[in-house]
């Protein structure tokens, strides 16, 4: 599975997640965010698309 980036990062830095954390295998997440969902999709051109 994938994991979080090695990187250093100072304090009050964001996260860093590595995207196969959230859609494993497959190329779609649903992400909750205050009661609502969103899709996270890769594309066929690997890159990445929020949408509600």
């Amino acid at each position: 599975m994938a994991r979080a980036s090695d990187e250093p990062r100072g304090p009050g830095a964001p996260p860093v997640v590595d995207v196969r954390a959230l859609v494993g295998e497959g190329r779609e997440a649903i992400i909750r965010h205050n009661g609502e969902s969103y899709r996270l999709r890769i594309t066929a051109a690997n890159k990445l698309i929020l949408t509600k």
